[in-house]
């Protein structure tokens, strides 16, 4: 190559008119005209409409026959403009065509394991076999643009606010963090261990001893779970941490930055502050620590309609201290089938039951257990719900508080799904707020932190049982999913220990597990917090993509496995002697 590109091919525009350029790509499509020969050229800018014609070469025209697609070329020629009927107003060079002049064939492409046009309906599994080829999708290639003018923002908003970005280590110690770490052998020190940071925790609260002040860093993680479509075994966050805040502070920075990020990299205008809702008035509403408020449909306490009946369930639920919440759907008019397979998706979500009530044009309810309800029974409703009306439907799940409400909260989103009472062109951001500190584990009989072991309780805490205890925590939550979360922590030694004391850590293991910090902490740390963001998750949301796979380069399956690259793979077990280490027999599955 002699000549090199002069611009990318999704760049032309009157500027470049009847002049000499040259472009590089590959063939998307080839159309051969006999004395014509269109191809539309590809690169990760867009798409160019290159004309070959022997009277614009004789040479190029020739080889231009032999191209086929994925071809990577180098082609030169004029820009002109197309005829008015001939503009393709699909595509942002449209009214403009290259004459080639010269044409390079760089390298031939042999067929390929599935088309780039048609690859959303390929199996997943075979894209990120070939994810290479996956990523030359438009689509795709706007994603990981996207991704990188989030990172750009995000890094330029920081150094503005006086962040600084310090990487910390990758290789670290093994923590209980409330997650399963990924554990790397040392050489070096036999039978020792590194681990892989689900998080920066521990290093973003040293560096706040250290005097840092303002930290930031887009940081990998790791955590060995069970996958999902919003999660990975290594993922990118957005780590801050910032010392002598409260959660006001470290909140107000949060929304600022996301304000500005939209903006910058989508045009979409975000409203602040948020709205807030502490975690118990999520659940009463929502059934969700993560509640999506772009629809309304809130959970509502039927409890008091039941307290005399004679249906034995409810009785029976109602008598142990449980409760009857539904949800009262106005959109739609079901029929008796809809009805009943609603029943059947809700023992689908884990209920052992859905009951229903349809009220019909004259008010009176139809439902299973008719017999059981008054021919007024719309008017006991709206002592509860006042805007309940002829023909609205009650969907009712019985059952202790947590558990019924957990499931109506996710009856709620398929309805609305269902209902398409989602609206999709929303960014609807809030903040959870004080959440439980602890959580009991009835398998190990002990208290785990909810989030980590480093964050603050509210103040008289002392006084309350540990169930009842309270953080301060938040979490931000876009349109039902959790983008992140953060805290202020503890910084005051006794403070800590208590905490430790209580998820049953003895003094020995704290010192194991947590004696660098245990000792910063004595050292002059100042009061801190800060927050963390999924950055994989973020682009999803901004994407509006259905899997965090789609926004990240080269991403495991679901079953954490790495098609392409074949990860994880087998180790001879002689390698594993340098290490100090053999395997076991393989586990029965």
């Amino acid at each position: 190559m002699k000549q090199q590109r002069t611009t990318y091919c999704g760049l032309i525009n009157d500027n470049h008119v009847n002049k000499e350029i040259c472009l590089v790509g590959w063939v998307q499509r080839r159309r051969d005209h006999g004395g014509l020969i269109f191809v539309d050229l590809r690169d990760r800018e867009g798409i160019m409409q290159v004309v070959f014609n022997s009277d614009f070469d004789k040479k190029a025209h020739e080889t231009a026959h032999s191209l086929r697609s994925e071809y990577v070329i180098f082609v030169c020629g004029k820009v002109v403009r197309r005829e008015e009927s001939l503009i393709n107003k699909d595509i942002a060079t449209g009214e403009y065509e290259l004459q080639a002049t010269s044409l390079t064939i760089l390298n031939k492409a042999k067929g390929l394991p599935f088309s780039l046009e048609d690859s959303d309906a390929v199996d997943e599994e075979l894209r990120l076999t070939y994810r290479y080829l996956d990523l030359r999708r438009p689509k795709m290639q706007q994603n990981l643009k996207l991704r990188s003018d989030v990172m750009f923002a995000t890094r330029e908003f920081f150094k503005e606010h006086g962040f600084w970005d310090i990487e910390t280590p990758v290789l670290t110690k093994n923590t209980p963090e409330g997650a399963r770490e990924f554990l790397v052998p040392s050489r070096m020190h036999e039978h020792n261990f590194y681990a892989l940071p689900q998080s920066p925790q521990m290093y973003k609260q040293l560096l706040m001893a250290s005097g840092c002040d303002k930290y930031l860093q887009i940081a990998r993680c790791f955590r060995d779970e069970d996958l999902r479509a919003d999660r990975q075994p290594e993922f990118t966050q957005i780590d801050v941490e910032m010392s002598f805040v409260d959660e006001e502070t470290v909140m107000s920075t949060a929304e600022k930055y996301l304000k500005q990020l939209f903006k910058k990299v989508a045009d979409i205008d975000v409203t602040i502050p948020f709205e807030r809702l502490t975690y118990d008035q999520a659940f009463v509403d929502y059934g969700s620590d993560k509640p999506d408020l772009r629809f309304d449909l809130k959970i509502q306490d039927f409890s008091s309609l039941f307290q005399n009946t004679e249906l034995k369930f409810l009785k029976t639920v109602i008598e142990k201290g449980g409760k009857v919440g539904g949800l009262h759907v106005t959109q739609k008019q079901f029929t008796r089938s809809e009805l009943e397979g609603w029943v059947n998706k809700s023992m689908k979500m884990g209920a052992k039951g859905l009951l229903w009530i349809r009220f019909n044009d004259d008010g009176k309810p139809e439902s299973p257990v008719s017999k059981f309800l008054s021919e007024d029974f719309l008017q006991y409703v709206q002592a509860t719900c006042p805007q309940a009306k002829a023909g609205d439907t009650l969907f009712l799940i019985a059952g202790q508080y947590k558990d019924a409400w957990t499931l109506l909260g996710r009856l709620r989103l398929a309805i609305a799904h269902e209902l398409g009472i989602i609206p999709q062109d929303q960014m609807r951001f809030c903040w959870v707020t004080e959440f439980p500190l602890f959580d009991y584990d009835p398998e190990t009989k002990q208290w785990a932190s909810v989030t980590h072991p480093f964050t603050q309780p509210q103040e008289g805490w002392e006084d309350k049982k540990t169930e009842d205890v309270r953080s301060r925590s938040y979490d931000i939550v876009l349109n039902g999913y959790e983008l992140g979360g953060g805290s202020i922590r503890i910084h005051d030694i006794e403070l800590q220990k208590q905490m430790f004391t209580i998820l049953g850590l003895n003094q020995d293991k704290q010192q194991e597990k947590f004696g660098c910090l245990l000792e910063a902490l004595e050292l002059g740390c100042p009061p801190h917090g800060g927050f963390a963001m999924g950055l994989d998750r973020l682009i999803m949301l901004l994407t509006q993509s259905k899997s965090i796979r789609d926004v990240i380069a080269f991403p495991k399956t679901q079953r954490g496995h790495d098609a392409m690259m074949q990860a994880p793979s087998e180790v001879h077990e002689q390698d594993l002697a340098i290490f100090g280490l053999k395997f076991l027999p393989k586990r029965q599955k």
